[in-house]
């Protein structure tokens, strides 16, 4: 550019007379080169850059469209977050709880030894086991999704929590319409607790803990002890023609040390005989009666039970309506 500059300078400059008609014909053409628009470097930049701007994709140019800052929370915004971690934390706390129990239960008493594997099925410590283990990892997706604000983990909580208050409530249904067959499931699993009295230490409290607070013996009777191998008459054992202690009027010995041995021998004995030392009546009336007189108990704790998980429910929901609007939806 700075050479043209310099002719165009040179060409209208004057050189004498003599040049006056030469520069004369010149002047016109030169001025019409000097007003030509000339591109200079700084236009040249901007070319190139518009140039490479064209080449750049979409999300480049406009990162704001492809990328949206997410909205600014409020106060009430994030004290629903802290409170659903809160909350799951303490229900992650309760689920380790129980898993623990039940992985306790289970080594304590072998069940996990090879001979014990096949009757791992019917150990109650299994239900612990996979209750505490239900919760805790619903829990803990709850825990990370409110505090790390994770759509997928909020997702999964929130599935979870649907499908679980789905089978209670189906749960309770079945149990309404096939309440009668119930008598009959009640009396298959104490028919269990009884055969496996003496092979299962929990199965052995519960069963004590009933007849106690039932005033009870047996399913339908006292005699029904005699279907176990331990208490059967053909028994070697010293336990043979007896019921456990906890069918005793009286388990206790002058009023304060537990008797072991106080139904030693009852099933010898006539019913005449038998009713001033065991409960006569079988467990499975008593129990249906208690568990009807509980109805109300049983339906206030059912009712609450599904409150607490649709209020972790509804703030799972709240916290991912906040972090993914409308991702409830996508």
């Amino acid at each position: 550019m700075a050479p043209l500059r310099e002719w165009l300078s040179r060409l209208l400059a004057p050189h004498g007379a003599g040049g006056s008609g030469e520069s004369s014909r010149l002047l016109p053409q030169a001025s019409r080169l000097a007003e030509l628009p000339y591109p200079s470097d700084d236009d040249d930049d901007d070319e190139g850059l518009l140039v490479e701007d064209t080449h750049l994709p979409a999300a480049e140019q406009h990162p704001e469209e492809w990328c949206p800052v997410p909205p600014k929370l409020g106060a009430f915004s994030h004290c629903v977050r802290y409170l659903a971690f809160l909350w799951n934390l303490l229900f992650l706390l309760l689920g380790l709880l129980t898993l623990g129990v039940g992985v306790w239960g289970l080594l304590a008493k072998g069940s996990l030894q090879d001979e014990r594997l096949a009757l791992l099925g019917s150990d109650p410590m299994l239900l612990f086991v996979l209750a505490g283990l239900g919760a805790s990892s619903v829990s803990l997706a709850g825990c990370l999704g409110a505090l790390r604000s994770s759509v997928c983990l909020l997702r999964f909580f929130v599935g979870a929590v649907l499908a679980f208050v789905g089978l209670e409530v189906l749960g309770g249904l079945l149990l309404f319409v096939a309440r009668r067959r119930l008598r009959d499931a009640l009396r298959a699993a104490l028919l269990l607790c009884l055969l496996r009295y003496q092979q299962e230490p929990d199965l052995r409290l519960l069963v004590d803990e009933v007849q106690r607070a039932l005033s009870c013996c047996g399913l339908g009777s006292y005699r029904d002890w005699e279907s176990n191998s331990y208490f059967n008459c053909s028994a070697p054992g010293v336990q043979a023609c007896s019921v456990p202690a906890s069918c005793c009027l009286d388990p206790l010995q002058n009023g304060s040390v537990a008797n072991d041995q106080c139904a030693l021998g009852v099933l010898r004995l006539g019913d005449m005989e038998a009713a001033g030392v065991v409960h006569l009546g079988g467990c499975v009336v008593q129990l249906g009666a208690w568990l009807r007189g509980q109805a109300g108990s049983i339906a206030t704790g059912a009712a609450v039970l599904v409150l607490l998980e649709a209020a972790g429910l509804l703030m799972a929901l709240k916290v991912l309506t906040d972090i993914a609007p409308g991702g409830v939806r996508g």
